[in-house]
């Protein structure tokens, strides 16, 4: 007897699902073909975006390759249009590149695009930090100490990544201000930095020999 009630009860779920697949069809073959569609959709569109990088990547080789050769017209210019075309990345990369080759012969129109970086909160802080740095080291070496000063030592805090870098610009603004025991403190934090690279270290030890050198003795 159970047996039949078994079968009855298959026969009615059977029963079930043919009404269900009868009313939901469409349905269902809608869904699938909007899932298939969209796949296929992103996929277009990742191919697109690696295509468009790669094709950034070599245009911007291209650029460096003008720089390096000292055509520097045509390397801002290779630079202009990435920064205008590019896709996000190389598109910061170029504007940064091409405020680096506009230093060579227009130092406050290099200022103002590193200062635009700077400021620019659509971009990562490593790049915003760059330009910062930079514009802070171009200061510097217009003569501009104090206005370097900020900027340097924003970025010179302990979990920084630029911070060696801007602890050496400190050190030799002291030094040059005669200020070896601000000198001192600036390059030692160099030196005793684990994660500061083996060339800038040895910048600093260099740099604090001219602090001892130059340091009035104890009395």
């Amino acid at each position: 007897m159970s047996d039949i009630f078994q079968e009855v009860d298959e026969e009615v779920r059977r029963d079930k699902a043919a009404q269900f697949w009868k009313k939901y069809q469409n349905l269902i073959f809608a869904g699938v073909a909007l899932i298939v569609l969209g796949t296929a959709g992103y996929r277009f569109y990742e191919n697109r975006m690696l295509a468009a990088e790669q094709a950034a990547g070599a245009a911007y080789e291209q650029a460096l390759a003008l720089e390096r050769a000292g055509k520097d017209v045509d390397a801002e210019a290779a630079f202009a249009r990435l920064a205008a075309d590019a896709p996000g990345g190389y598109q910061t990369l170029a504007r940064l590149a091409s405020a680096g080759v506009r230093a060579m012969s227009d130092r406050d129109g290099a200022l103002k695009a590193y200062d635009a970086l700077a400021a620019d909160s659509s971009i990562g802080p490593l790049f915003r930090d760059a330009a910062r740095l930079r514009a802070a080291l171009l200061r510097l070496d217009a003569g501009q100490a104090d206005a370097a000063k900020p900027a340097l030592e924003a970025l010179a805090g302990p979990d920084a990544p630029y911070r060696n870098t801007a602890r050496l610009a400190l050190g030799v603004i002291a030094l040059d201000a005669a200020d070896y025991e601000g000198a001192g403190k600036w390059l030692d934090l160099v030196v005793a930095d684990d994660g500061a690279p083996e060339v800038e270290k040895k910048s600093a030890q260099s740099l604090l020999g001219l602090v001892a050198a130059n340091r009035p003795a104890a009395k």
